[in-house]
């Protein structure tokens, strides 16, 4: 990465000292000058959002000719339509049909380093949560290590536009007559 920033440097007429035999023209007794510099600095994969990165002796001029300060960035990351970020783990919503979750199936799923396949158990609930190892963002701390993606799974009704989809419909739910509230009611 790199950016211009402004910054203030020992003034070159009076070395950062304020005087010469009168008072210093380049810098009118202020001891330093500003000038726009260009700084180029690397940030790590997986930084997060608000951590500070230090760029030694890269900020301001010292006092009286001292040694100059040091910069500090601090990271703001942007948002994803798709994806959130929470620590090192990538998490996501992804829809998948009635059939898919019921059956069973493989779908393509976006992650951050592009499309991957996710195995859908049998009898996937919607809201259930599926882990996608290492397939999150980099650990900032540990090089190779990487967090996992999640995937909640979405499970999208069809909408019933026919006579003959309903019918299918109906028939699926006198085959498994079963009341999922059941286990609300005995609760209570």
């Amino acid at each position: 990465m790199g950016g211009r920033m402004k910054f203030n440097i020992p003034c070159p007429g009076c070395n950062g000292t304020g005087r010469t035999n009168n008072e210093c023209a380049t810098c009118h007794g202020e001891g330093v000058v500003s000038r726009t510099e260009t700084v180029d600095f690397r940030i790590k994969a997986g930084t997060r959002d608000g951590q500070r990165i230090r760029l030694q002796g890269k900020g301001n001029a010292g006092l009286n000719g001292g040694a100059p300060g040091d910069l500090f960035l601090i990271v703001r990351t942007g948002t994803n339509p798709v994806f959130t970020r929470v620590g090192d783990d990538i998490h996501i919503t992804v829809p998948v049909t009635v059939a898919e979750a019921s059956l069973g199936a493989k779908v393509d799923v976006p992650t951050i380093d592009g499309r991957a396949q996710l195995k859908i158990p049998p009898g996937t609930q919607g809201g259930q949560k599926l882990r996608m190892r290492e397939r999150g963002v980099e650990n900032a701390q540990h090089a190779g290590q990487r967090g996992d993606e999640i995937v909640t799974v979405d499970v999208v009704i069809p909408t019933l536009n026919d006579e003959r989809s309903r019918e299918i419909m109906r028939e699926l739910a006198k085959l498994n007559n079963q009341d999922p509230r059941v286990a609300l009611f005995d609760k209570l």
